[in-house]
């Protein structure tokens, strides 16, 4: 027995340094400081108020009303009841943030690599470089923390399904079925849905291989274990996955309500492809997966006194001060997507290895590999590759429920590690002849060698250097422009010259142990060396100690302005709408019910209400919606705020309903409606409407008493049956409506609010949010929970029963 607990030392002192160096990339926690991540500050705004519920009154709400005039908190940070994944990671995710996404990254590669029989030592390479790949840091540094944590679980899924095939059914299944938990509470469903693409080219790949061995049912055997796992590990999520899917029906990422009969189906269903295709990778701008600054910088850098752009400034005339200014904010990406953050380097070095990988690894491994970097790559390229991407969007179920198609490049740099550590190992691997193993070598060799040199030498005549961005700026400013193209083409070849000395370096380290003048212990901390040097080099110009801040400044990002504290004088029922900001922006959810908000699955109805209607400024709706108070900018362009006194208030009693035939009619009678006096229903609800004429008497009143998020009460009086419209979102599922505590049906009115018959009398009116959807959820996740936790206690008995055993046959 200690002789087996002993093997485990060398890996729990890899996990210790592991630990170190999250730690030390982000060393700035270790003072108390805490990375800047816009997207979070705007998340955190959107979900401002749910958290402050929860802490005010140890519940949790399941509806947001700050935000986009109010949506379930489902997709933006819900607590669900028996969420026992959700404990289980965060006991896992012990490190201060981010620290914690970079450690979860090393580990989960560090265990894939182990499964996949590779030494140790080995697996230590992968894993750095996976860890540190420039994209998976970039997408911490801007606050994409769902997507970093998804990922960080992709090795982890895929080495469950690893052990099964290698008939290892037990952990195997254990490990999917975690994994899989893990992987969905990550909640990051489109990075879940490309390891699902993944998952299907791996499964592809071993059918086949499958079938040329006759080991068909092996593979039937283990895919059912596989799928039973998943299933499992699906069900401890039932919770987040049923609410997600009822709501994502009415977010942007559902059915389009306003779009013809006639129109393709991504159109009515799904995301627009515009929308879809926006952030495509440009088929040349793959070349920076390799040399960082091959297609310029990211959204913005300081190029320096020393750029041509900065001189070229000085030399028309800009002062100093400002010249320095436009240095500072002006980047050279020249790519084909309206902006990046930074470009998604893998590594020369580890690229260069996993060519060799490629080269050097035979039979399935070779295949699922390959297929995922062409798939990966070939569909990053988006509307580059046109027909390939609107048959994805056309037939391939979901794929048109998620935007920014480059982001599937994280199927890339998963699995170029896995190549270039395989292509490391199959170096030193005797088993295949020198001659075989020198040559595929000096391919790889060539092959990045060659092309750094030749962007080196000629790559200033290769490239046009520019952008759909720059065509304006190319017109009016041609001295400008050429300033910019001239510094675009310095720091190109910059970074072609670091590649090719990476290169040099990396395979000269690799020849002097292939002529064993170097020891392999030697070279592999070499390489080690040569990783981190290359990758962490370009993560520091996206990520460095100036990307954090002190926890008294972040705190002062939430505080309210002038304008926010004279809104704030009035203690009435309101919602405030920040035109300064723009629609998608959560400033105002901190403080007030809002039609903003920041949310990627925002409500389809309010994204349609504010694109035709707010933005256009139709008055009518903004009334309906009880906005209150407007931020704008003064010609002095400082915020400023406009009351409206036409605002329809929390509810009012309507003198007529107007029966239309479908949505599309129902938002354009928005146009011409006095939203007031008349609101606008669809047919379906004539039936049970039949013959009911509401009547608004000059003495009725309706006053709001409960304002609590998923709680709201009114009281009202009206000498005649009336029809109240409450200027609340309508959303079916889970809001119920109560006169006097009886139960009464709540109509969809005005394309986006709430309708409620009202007779005549003095009645209370109370709304709770009370979903269904977590009821039933939460009975799921707690059942397969407790399922779970007996087969891993199973597991664990079956293990203890086998060392038992082998132990008892080694001293007999």
């Amino acid at each position: 027995m200690m002789a087996y607990l002993k093997r485990f030392i060398p890996h729990f002192l890899v996990i210790l340094g592991f630990i170190i160096a999250s730690l030390t990339f982000f060393s700035p926690v270790l003072s108390g400081k805490m990375i800047f991540q816009n997207d979070i500050k705007l998340y955190e705004g959107t979900a401002r108020q749910q958290n402050e519920f929860r802490k005010n009154t140890g519940k949790e709400t399941f509806w947001n009303n700050a935000a986009f005039g109010g949506m379930p908190t489902y997709a933006i940070g819900a607590r669900f009841p028996h969420d026992y994944m959700d404990k289980l990671d965060r006991l896992i995710r012990f490190l201060p943030r981010p620290a914690d996404y970079l450690f979860l990254y090393l580990t989960s590669f560090y265990i894939l690599l182990l499964v996949m029989r590779i030494p140790w030592k080995m697996a230590i390479l992968g894993a750095l470089a996976f860890g540190f790949s420039a994209y998976l840091i970039i997408i911490i540094g801007v606050g994409h923390n769902a997507k970093a944590h998804a990922i960080a679980y992709f090795p982890l899924v895929i080495s469950g399904i690893l052990l099964v095939f290698q008939k290892r059914y037990v952990w195997g299944f254990m490990l999917t079925a975690l994994a899989m938990g893990l992987e969905i509470q990550a909640n990051h469903y489109q990075m879940t849905y490309y390891l699902g693409l993944l998952v299907f080219v791996i499964g592809v790949t071993y059918f086949i291989d499958a079938f040329k061995r006759k080991e068909i049912p092996h593979f039937l055997k283990s895919s059912a274990i596989l799928i039973v796992a998943a299933l499992l590990g699906l069900a401890t999520n039932a919770t987040t996955l049923l609410s997600t899917s009822e709501y994502a029906k009415t977010s942007i990422r559902g059915k389009n309500l306003l779009a013809e009969e006639t129109s393709s189906s991504s159109v009515k269903d799904g995301l627009d492809y515009d929308y879809i295709t926006a952030y495509s990778y440009g088929k040349l701008e793959s070349l920076n997966l390799f040399v960082p600054k091959l297609m310029g910088l990211g959204r913005a850098s300081d190029l320096g006194k020393d750029s041509a752009f900065y001189q070229k400034l000085i030399e028309l005339g800009q002062p100093a001060e400002q010249a320095d200014y436009y240095a500072n904010v002006t980047g050279l990406y020249w790519g084909a997507q309206p902006f990046v953050e930074a470009p998604p380097y893998l590594g020369i070095t580890v690229v260069f290895l996993a060519l060799l990988g490629l080269l050097l690894v035979k039979g399935r491994l070779r295949w699922w590999l390959l297929s995922g970097i062409i798939l990966s790559l070939t569909l990053s390229w988006g509307k580059n590759l046109d027909f390939l991407t609107r048959f994805f969007v056309e037939y391939v179920p979901l794929y048109n429920k998620f935007r920014a198609v480059s982001s599937i490049q994280v199927i890339l740099e998963f699995v170029i590690p896995i190549a270039a550590v395989f292509g490391l190992y199959q170096l030193f691997n005797e088993k295949t002849s020198f001659q075989e193993r020198q040559k595929k070598f000096f391919i790889s060799l060539g092959v990045f060698g060659g092309l750094c040199l030749i962007f080196w030498l000629f790559g200033g005549s290769l490239f046009s250097f520019k952008s759909p961005n720059d065509v304006q700026v190319a017109i009016e400013q041609p001295a400008i422009f050429d300033a910019i193209k001239e510094d675009r083409i310095t720091i190109m070849k910059s970074d072609s010259l670091r590649s090719f000395i990476f290169i040099l370096l990396i395979g000269g380290l690799l020849w002097f142990t292939l002529k064993k003048k170097l020891s392999e212990n030697l070279m592999i901390i070499g390489v080690g060396i040569l990783i981190l040097i290359d990758l962490v080099g370009v993560d520091r110009r996206s990520v460095d100690s100036e990307s954090f801040i002190s926890k008294r400044t972040y705190k002062s990002y939430f505080q309210p302005t002038a304008v926010d504290q004279e809104i704030l004088k009035d203690k009435s029922y309101y919602r405030v709408l920040d035109q300064a900001r723009g629609f998608r922006n959560s400033h105002t959810n901190n403080f007030f019910n809002s039609i903003n908000g920041y949310s990627a699955v925002r409500p389809r109805k309010i994204d349609d209400i504010y694109n035709e209607h707010i933005a256009k400024g139709n008055l009518q709706v903004i009334n309906m919606l009880n906005i209150k108070y407007v931020i704008q900018q003064n010609e002095e362009r400082q915020l400023d705020v406009q009351e409206n006194p036409s605002a329809n208030g929390p509810a009012w009693f309507i003198e007529e309903l107007k029966f239309v035939d479908d949505y599309k009619t129902e938002f354009e009678s928005l146009s011409t409606i006095d939203t007031k006096k008349t609101a606008v229903i669809r047919k379906e609800f004539k039936a049970a409407l039949e013959n009911y004429k509401p009547i608004k008497d000059s003495i009725a009143t309706i006053s709001i008493s409960k304002t609590n998020p998923d709680h709201l009460a009114y009281n009202s009086y009206t000498e005649n049956p009336g029809f109240l419209v409450f200027s609340e979102t309508y959303y079916k599922d889970g809001w119920n409506a109560y006169i006097d505590g009886k139960p009464e049906t709540i109509y969809p009115v005005n394309y986006m609010l709430r309708g409620l018959k009202v007779p005549a009398g003095k009645h209370t009116i109370e709304f709770k949010f009370e979903p269904q959807v977590v009821k039933t959820g939460s009975t799921i996740t707690l059942a397969s929970s407790v399922i779970f936790g007996l087969l891993f206690l199973g597991a664990l008995f079956f293990e203890y029963k086998k060392r038992k055993l082998e132990v008892s046959e080694e001293n007999s």
